[in-house]
Parts: structure tokens; sequence; C-alpha cells
């Protein structure tokens, strides 16, 4: 439904000669998706629990800017997200999504967040313990796409050896690292004085 309304809304953009600069020409890189669900699939309770953004590519649909943190609860067949930190006002924010299986059956994982559309999410590569490297690609008709990255750390700082694996594993499947924005975190974010949102 949502991924229909989204293409509705693409064609209507591009009828207008409006289309958004996160739609670029061109399709969604080979990503073996299968492969990565099945390995993934018996250890998403390990994926459980608190992740903090430490970079991520443009993407409108972010509006948590800075300190963002994702609390991922595992209710047995999804997980339920709760991101908090501070949007493009310098205003703090909380925003409720899930993760779950793609309901068309496809091999992975789909984010589905309020406001938002459902996309694809990918783990190219985790440890469960430090970091994780997630992608989202959607195609559209006409010769389109849109993909998003992040890089999640179980801490407010990545380790430069996990960041590399991240960006080794975005340019495996051709994107470019340096399409990559980091998230301030760290003492200046409020959950560092514990206060609580």
């Amino acid at each position: 439904m949502k991924a229909s309304l989204l293409f509705l809304a693409l064609a209507a953009f591009a009828a207008a000669d409006k289309i958004p600069d996160f739609v670029v020409p061109g399709k969604c890189p080979l990503v073996d998706e299968r492969s990565l669900y099945e390995q993934q699939r018996p250890n998403h309770p390990k994926y459980a629990g608190l992740w903090y953004q430490i970079a991520l590519t443009n993407n409108p649909y972010q509006l948590i800017h800075q300190c963002v943190r994702n609390e991922y609860t595992l209710d047995g067949t999804k997980f339920n997200v709760r991101s908090t930190g501070i949007d493009a006002k310098g205003n703090r924010m909380t925003r409720k999504g899930q993760v779950l299986p793609n309901p068309f059956g496809e091999p992975h994982l789909s984010v589905d967040y309020e406001g938002s559309w459902m996309a694809p999410y990918v783990i190219l590569d985790t440890d469960y313990e430090n970091f994780s490297c997630i992608y989202s690609c959607s195609g559209y008709n006409f010769g389109y796409y849109s993909d998003f990255a992040f890089i999640f750390s179980r801490s407010p700082s990545l380790a430069d050896s996990y960041y590399r694996r991240c960006e080794a594993a975005f340019m495996n499947i051709g994107v470019d690292p340096s399409r990559f924005t980091k998230t301030t975190q760290g003492s200046s974010c409020p959950y560092s004085s514990h206060m609580s949102w």
C-alpha cells in the first residue's frame, strides 16, 4: 500500500518535472539479501537494544538530526523502535516506528516510521555488539531509484576499525562513503546528562 502510494507520489513529481533530489537515475545495486537475511534472522534477538546513529547519507525522512538514539525492542515478530534526539530547530524529538519482516515476503527487514514510507532495511554487516551498517534502496519505474544508508554503534562513538568495516560493506555494493555525514553525539547530547525524554 505505502509502496504504491510512494510510486504515485513520485509519478506526480515526474509529471511536474519536480523529482526530489534523493531520487536519481539508475537502479539499486545488487545485494545478496537472501543470504544476509538467512544468516541474521536467528540472531535478531541479539540485535535488540540501544543503537546510536553515527553517520548517514542524505535522508529527508530522518527528522532527528543530532544525538540520535534508537531503542530496539523485539516483541517476538518485529522490533518496536523508539528514536530520540534533537531536530533541526534544536528541539528534543521522539519518533516511533518498527522494523519488521518484509510484508511481501522479500528476504529482508522493512522499516516503518510514523510520517514516512515503509522501506527496505538491509543489514549489510554487524557484529551485534559494536556496529551495524544499514542500507535501504527502492527502485521505481522510469529508471529511477532512491537509497539511504546508516552507520550505527552501541555507544555514542565508534572505533575507526568498525567504521571502516561499514565503509567497506558500502563500497562493496557501490555506495560511495563520501556521501556520509557524521551525526553529532557525545557530551553535548541530553542523554549524557541522564535527563529523561
